[in-house]
């Protein structure tokens, strides 16, 4: 089977083994969805910043919404996308509910693009 590129545009491939080996190293469309949802739910800064204040303490909806200047509900609006992609989790003690950070990996996804934005590039 042709793929679209050789029988449209009449590319020249010049690095074959190059190439098979980065297409092998793909990840799969479904993996790539599964990126851009999560992108997307980091593309607010509201929930940046829930985030950033979650990542070593646990805290409940009133002092995320003071600290963020917001009201309870649109933290609780913002919690929920959260919580969908996993990315927070939550305890009870009594009435109140605690929201906690639940994957560290975040936490070093968001330093890392913080010092990207900061010019600290590594390479």
């Amino acid at each position: 089977m042709k793929k679209a590129c050789d029988v449209n545009c009449n590319c020249t491939i010049f690095h074959k083994e190059t190439l098979n080996r980065v297409e092998q190293s793909l990840y799969s469309d479904h993996e790539f969805d599964e990126l851009v949802a999560l992108f997307k739910i980091l593309n607010d800064k509201s929930r940046l910043k829930i985030l950033e204040a979650v990542k070593d303490d646990a805290l409940c909806v009133c002092d995320i919404a003071h600290l963020l200047g917001v009201s309870k509900s649109a933290v609780s609006h913002q919690m929920k996308s959260l919580k969908s992609m996993d990315l927070v989790g939550s305890h009870k003690e009594g009435k109140m509910v605690y929201y906690h950070l639940k994957n560290q990996h975040i936490r070093q996804l968001i330093d890392h693009g913080y010092r990207h934005v900061k010019g600290e590039h590594h390479d």
